[in-house]
């Protein structure tokens, strides 16, 4: 049920073996791969919980029941499409027809993230039209619009060092406020990097 004119959207995989932080698995393996990103998962939910907007969790398979997304603070989806910007794009449509004037999106890779984070970029959305938080491999980690460009989320070769760049080449007439850039977490060296807990580490050692 809406209840606020802003909306976070976090898109997330499901968590299955051999499926999940796969560059990330070449050098830890699978199974440790898999606990890194549950890991992350568990960071993502109990930092959006606490956004003040509301949420709407998108599963990339299917939507699971009764995981710890809890469905009384998370609205749950799948996502649609056949790329990562087709999936993209269809949640913001949707969300923009639901009458939303503020949207942003979040993956779930990212453990620098906090609350304070998403709330400045909703704050961004007051007298900026986007609002980016740059990754440091070249992509993002969380994009925000006050009504659909559907440029940005066509041409794109998505996961790649290029994205960033061309999105901003597509937002030129546009106002953007860019947040600090943070690492999010695909590769082995991303995640010696990053503010991980002892307990990724433990993981990985």
């Amino acid at each position: 049920m809406k209840s606020s004119d802003k909306l976070l959207m976090i898109f997330t995989k499901n968590p299955v073996l051999g499926k999940v932080k796969t560059r990330l698995a070449k050098t830890i393996g699978n199974k440790a791969a898999l606990q890194v990103y549950q890991i992350l998962l568990t960071h993502t939910q109990a930092v959006a919980q606490l956004v003040n907007a509301d949420r709407e969790v998108h599963y990339s398979e299917k939507v699971e029941k009764n995981d710890f997304w809890n469905s009384a603070f998370f609205t749950k989806k799948q996502q649609k499409g056949a790329d990562l910007g087709k999936r993209m794009a269809h949640a913001f449509e949707e969300g923009f027809r639901k009458n939303y004037t503020k949207i942003i999106i979040i993956g779930s890779d990212l453990y620098d993230i906090q609350p304070e984070t998403i709330e400045r970029a909703f704050q961004a959305l007051e007298t900026h039209q986007v609002v980016i938080g740059p990754a440091q491999d070249g992509g993002y980690y969380l994009l925000g619009m006050t009504s659909f460009i559907p440029a940005i989320f066509q041409q794109k070769k998505w996961s790649t060092a290029t994205v960033l760049k061309d999105t901003l080449a597509d937002l030129k007439n546009h106002s953007v406020k860019l947040l600090d850039s943070r690492n999010d977490i695909d590769t082995y060296n991303d995640l010696k990097n990053s503010s991980i807990p002892i307990k990724i580490k433990q993981i990985i050692e």
